[in-house]
């Protein structure tokens, strides 16, 4: 059953080519949607795929790329409006 997302993430995030590692672990894994930085420092995320397949997508994200620092996650379950057709990253 597909289910949508919405992923915060707080840290050291930014410069460290975060949006490019969750990138490519969420076309790995099969997970669609987009991923920007946000005005706060922060990283934002909107993933869809099935349960199993968020979970581990969120596990790689907790670890990051080499230079990140992941300080915090959330996620919020959300209405599922369209479907995603790719992972991107949106500037």
């Amino acid at each position: 059953m597909m289910i949508q997302y919405e992923i915060k993430i707080t840290g050291k995030i930014q410069g460290v080519g975060f949006r490019y590692f969750a990138q490519l672990k969420a076309t790995e894994i099969g997970i669609t949607g987009w991923v920007k930085n946000s005005r706060n420092g922060g990283v934002l995320i909107i993933a869809q795929g099935n349960k199993t397949d968020i979970n581990t997508f969120i596990d790689y994200l907790q670890i990051g790329p080499t230079r990140a620092r992941v300080d915090k996650i959330s996620k919020y379950k959300m209405q599922l409006l369209s479907k995603f057709k790719e992972f991107e990253i949106k500037s």
